[in-house]
């Protein structure tokens, strides 16, 4: 059974920070062949950016009081995995558009040209 509980407002706000991307936008991404091109396979086909693109859709589309702690924990997951990988990757635009940096980044929720 998962218990509800409201997120700290940290996680929350690193959330909504570090996912500049809504909703529908992630679901149309996923369904690309680039989004399916990058990440470690999560040992069923699928990679582990890939299934947490799926798990932000849910969370994104939930109301704040909604949410559980296995959803505040995959948050504060995001925030790790976004914050990590921002500082690993190209930084001139030319370098990021097609770069597999970008699409694992997109996988989860965070479009890196979104903030030039």
């Amino acid at each position: 059974m998962t218990t509800k509980s409201t997120p700290s407002a940290d996680v929350y706000a690193e959330f909504k920070r570090n996912v500049n991307m809504t909703a529908a936008e992630i679901e149309k991404w996923l369904k690309t062949e680039e989004s399916r091109s990058v990440g470690q396979d999560s040992g069923d086909g699928t990679s582990i950016g890939h299934h947490s693109g799926e798990r932000i859709v849910e969370i994104l589309r939930k109301k704040k009081a909604d949410l559980t702690d296995a959803d505040e924990q995959h948050m504060h997951k995001v925030h790790s995995y976004v914050s990590r990988h921002l500082a690993q990757g190209p930084h001139a635009k030319e370098d990021v558009e097609t770069s597999r940096w970008r699409y694992s980044l997109m996988n989860w929720g965070h479009d890196p040209l979104k903030d030039k």
